[in-house]
């Protein structure tokens, strides 16, 4: 079973493995948009895991019943074992195209939306839920602009 401290420390390596994949793979493109569009990316991914680290750090063990029993089976059989795609280092010798670099990173932000809907309905802090759905909206606009690009591409 998994702890309220697991969680956020999923989260924490989700936002850690965006930054460093962001900004890893500016050093494999020559389109100047799109690096600027993956520094900041990163930038945004790097604050999302110093949310959650703050976050774990303020959370006693007494607090963690807030966030656990039944979620973590639904963690392990929904969300991590499903869309373990961004837990994943990315391979940029395999990504030989704009395009599927592109897919790569619609398909990294699409895994942690889903993780943090998932998260949210087992928050019943308002502060806490509130922050969490800016989260997954900065994730879903990272995604939405990626398919934008895709699209002009």
């Amino acid at each position: 079973m998994f702890t309220a401290q697991d969680i956020l420390d999923i989260a924490i390596r989700l936002e850690k493995n965006g930054e460093k994949t962001y900004l890893n793979a500016q050093l494999h493109i020559s389109n100047d948009e799109l690096k600027t569009l993956l520094a900041w990316i990163a930038h945004e991914e790097h604050d999302h895991a110093r949310w959650f680290t703050d976050l774990k750090s303020r959370l006693t063990q007494g607090e963690d019943h807030h966030l656990m029993a039944e979620f973590s089976q639904a963690l392990v059989e929904d969300v991590v074992q499903g869309q373990a795609f961004s837990l994943q280092e990315v391979d940029f010798e395999t990504i030989d195209t704009p395009d599927k670099m592109l897919r790569t990173f619609i398909g990294f932000e699409d895994d942690t939306i889903a993780f943090y809907k998932v998260l949210k309905t087992f928050i019943d802090n308002a502060a806490i839920a509130a922050q969490l759905e800016r989260i997954i909206l900065e994730e879903k606009k990272h995604m939405a602009t990626f398919q934008d690009m895709l699209s002009e591409s």
